[in-house]
């Protein structure tokens, strides 16, 4: 081949290479994004909110209403996720579970815009929205000083109750929905609260008997690392049992009945079993099992919740 040839078919291949190149760009760009904004737990609390939203309304809340709990909420959630991150970067880089982070790996090159925009992501909804709505600022502000504030700096790295004084974060996802629909202490809203603040410690006490070594290793006192795993997965019981009782209980309010309670009872009885049989064999695999339930019961809750509020019987 000759080297104008060789050139030719180089530069043919390199204009190949740039589109692919591109693309993989923006593909790792916006997985670093979700990672570093934590996307999936902000749809969590973001769910949360929409069940406070339409048990304050007993029905459809507006699409308007549905519109400003989602960016609202979903900027400041994902403010307060980017903060923690930022804060717990150092940590992260110990631990199995987090170390592939962006800001542990270095996708993201230089972190330092990071605070700025985590903090201008919470306080923008929350200043804009006090003249308007002052209930609904507040809880979007308290939601984030309670998980940036409260948990991150103040209660993680020091005691084992980290997340029970932290778990009250998603309760202010939930008000913040009721605060938008116009009655933030609905009382059906007010237990959905409690479900929440209930749910979040034997969520992540369950992830941690998972990784109860690697928390360990980045010094964080959460209660397994501080008990034998089968103390703590009768702690863990402590608060499944409660929050099954509480999440049934939300029948008895309206707009609820029968459509939400069945499969309440069916998901609650599979928690609570699984929690007996991590007590029986406190193992990896039973935690594992454990820490799934709970996300799975969370989503049933929350759209049965929807969907029982909406429909005419």
């Amino acid at each position: 081949m000759s080297l104008s040839n060789a050139t030719k078919h180089g530069s043919e291949h390199d204009i190949i290479l740039e589109p692919l190149q591109l693309r993989t760009d923006w593909r790792a760009t916006i997985q670093n994004l979700i990672v570093l904004f934590k996307l999936r737990v902000v749809f969590l609390l973001l769910m949360a909110a929409t069940g406070g939203a339409f048990l304050a309304a007993q029905g459809w809340p507006g699409f308007g209403i549905m519109l400003l709990v989602w960016v609202a909420g979903g900027s400041a959630a994902a403010g307060a996720s980017s903060l923690n991150q930022y804060l717990e970067r150092h940590k992260d880089g110990k631990m199995g579970r987090t170390h592939k982070r962006p800001l542990v790996t270095g996708a993201i090159a230089n972190p330092a815009w990071v605070p700025y925009v985590g903090i201008l992501m919470v306080l923008l909804p929350v200043v804009a929205l006090l003249p308007f709505n002052a209930p609904l600022s507040f809880f979007l502000f308290i939601g984030a000083v309670i998980y940036v504030g409260i948990y991150t700096l103040w209660l993680k790295p020091r005691t084992l109750l980290n997340v029970v004084i932290g778990g009250a974060a998603g309760s202010a996802a939930v008000l913040s929905g009721s605060a938008a629909a116009g009655n933030w202490a609905d009382p059906g809203a007010l237990l959905l609260a409690l479900v929440l603040f209930l749910w979040s410690p034997f969520h992540f006490w369950s992830l941690a008997l998972l990784y109860r070594d690697e928390y360990a290793r980045a010094d964080v006192p959460m209660l397994p690392t501080q008990t034998s795993p089968r103390q703590a997965a009768w702690w863990v019981l402590s608060h499944t049992a409660p929050t099954g009782l509480a999440g049934l209980g939300l029948a008895a309010f309206p707009p609820l009945g029968l459509i939400y309670f069945l499969p309440m009872l069916l998901i609650t009885g599979d928690l609570v079993i699984r929690n007996i049989r991590l007590i029986i064999d406190p193992s990896p695999v039973n935690a594992r099992n454990l820490f799934i339930s709970s996300n799975i019961y969370l989503l049933v809750l929350l759209l049965f919740i929807c969907l029982d509020s909406v429909l005419p019987f």
